[in-house]
């Protein structure tokens, strides 16, 4: 959904500064030992979390050993309104990914399965530089297609597609007017039942 978030844009740069401040961005490390090149944080009642243990939601920020912030409600409202436009009414998130890309930054082609509730879509609202989203299908070399994604771009993806392989190229170098030299992507899920 092309430019569906940029009416909220300016007040969604505004929570995420806050929502940082109280759990700051972090580069967190896969099960078999990788540091992520994108730095994440979280907001919701849980939140994604990987280290040498797997792939987790967590009611706690591992950094701090404190709960991770609550979801501002201009985040799970655009949400809300965002997953009604792609077919998926009554979506309420509770939790929200949130990324940071600076140049090079990538995120391989996986599958979003860490949720208990594979019912709820998933929203990606994107903010800052541009990028190319990849969308592929069931199984991990299927074909992909890339999605270019502008500041304000949505995309809303569930039922069939669900678990479908997608990724993100790696950044390339750019000046955002806003946001300067990075990308932010706030990704909305269901993830307990």
């Amino acid at each position: 959904m092309r430019g569906f978030a940029l009416a909220d844009a300016p007040k969604l740069v505004d929570t995420i500064a806050q929502l940082v401040r109280e759990a700051p961005f972090r580069h967190m490390t896969t099960p078999g030992g990788f540091r992520m090149s994108v730095a994440m944080t979280n907001c919701g009642s849980t939140g994604w979390v990987t280290d040498r243990t797997g792939y987790r939601y967590d009611a706690c920020d591992p950094t701090t050993g404190t709960r991770w912030p609550a979801m501002p409600a201009v985040l799970s409202q655009l949400a809300a309104r965002a997953a009604a436009q792609g077919g998926f009414a009554d979506f309420r998130p509770d939790a929200c990914l949130i990324n940071r890309y600076e140049p090079g930054a990538r995120l391989s082609l996986h599958q979003d399965k860490d949720e208990r509730d594979r019912d709820a879509p998933v929203v990606s609202v994107s903010l800052g530089l541009p990028a190319v989203f990849v969308f592929g299908g069931a199984r991990r070399e299927d074909r992909t297609r890339p999605v270019p994604l502008a500041h304000g771009d949505v995309v809303v993806w569930g039922g069939e597609s669900r678990l479908w392989y997608h990724g993100v190229r790696p950044l390339k170098e750019g000046e955002h007017p806003v946001l300067g030299r990075q990308r932010i992507n706030l990704t909305f899920r269901k993830a307990l039942s």
